[in-house]
């Protein structure tokens, strides 16, 4: 094991694609994973597979857009390890990519409930458990995306989210240097995982056009995160950018 053996990391949306990769990452790399999401089987396939391998995960079926299922969350975390040392806040869902003004409202609400307010819970209940454990401090490492900083077409709700997402890393990053915790945004471009691999086939570009765009290897993503997880509190990644080297974002438009 290695000297993350002790420490606990929690991921949400852990169940597949990014989220999943990352767990397996955290897990090679010594640390105990809490693995959340909403459905529960995968997340229990998934700790099956870490014990087999001789790592430790713990599945706790979690609905982020709920204060009270995140609630119960972090107790459970509290009451099984006692601290909580890195959270990877990777939940998060997308729109139909069609103009906003035939957008269903549910939609925008479903997108900003899970992509914002449920990264602000989670960072709610994570900056409280890390502030009164001791240590003190502790990583929150925040799933952004490149529409972050620049939208695809109609993407209105993921790109507005997206840039609240990086709103609460800048204000979040601030307020834990009393506190010893450190916080951290990924963007990430075009990872190939069950949700993207429809973008091989072609996906709007700004000008109208449809074209295929190149991917990268989800397995790049995950040690991006077990990178700013392996960093010393007094070091940080404030923003980091994982992308395909080709990809349409660099002079998009």
């Amino acid at each position: 094991m290695s000297q993350s053996s002790n420490k606990i990391a929690l991921v949400t949306g852990a169940g597949s694609g990014i989220g999943r990769s990352v767990a397996l990452g955290l897990l090679a790399d010594g640390f105990k994973v809490v693995l959340a999401g909403r459905r529960i089987e995968p997340l229990q396939e998934l700790a099956e597979l870490a014990a087999s391998q001789g790592g430790e995960a713990l599945a706790v079926a979690t609905d982020v857009r709920d204060a009270a299922s995140v609630k119960a969350l972090f107790a459970t975390v509290e009451e099984v390890y006692g601290r909580l040392d890195v959270i990877f806040n990777n939940a998060g869902i997308n729109a139909p990519a069609i103009p906003v003004d035939e957008l269903e409202v549910d939609n925008w609400l479903n997108v900003l409930n899970t992509n914002v307010t449920g990264v602000f819970l989670c960072c709610r209940e994570a900056f409280g458990l890390m502030r009164r454990q001791v240590p003190q401090g502790g990583r929150i490492i925040n799933n952004g995306s490149i529409s972050a900083h620049t939208p695809r077409p109609f993407t209105a709700p993921y790109t507005a989210s997206k840039h609240a997402v990086l709103g609460i890393t800048k204000s979040l990053a601030l307020d834990g240097r009393e506190y010893n915790i450190a916080v951290s945004q990924i963007d990430i471009g075009n990872a190939l995982t069950d949700l993207s691999v429809r973008m091989t086939k072609g996906v709007r570009q700004a000008n109208g056009s449809i074209a295929v765009e190149p991917m990268v290897d989800v397995q790049h993503v995950a040690d991006a995160v077990r990178y700013i997880a392996g960093l010393p509190l007094s070091a940080n990644v404030l923003n980091m950018t994982v992308m395909a080297t080709n990809m349409p974002f660099v002079g998009r438009g």
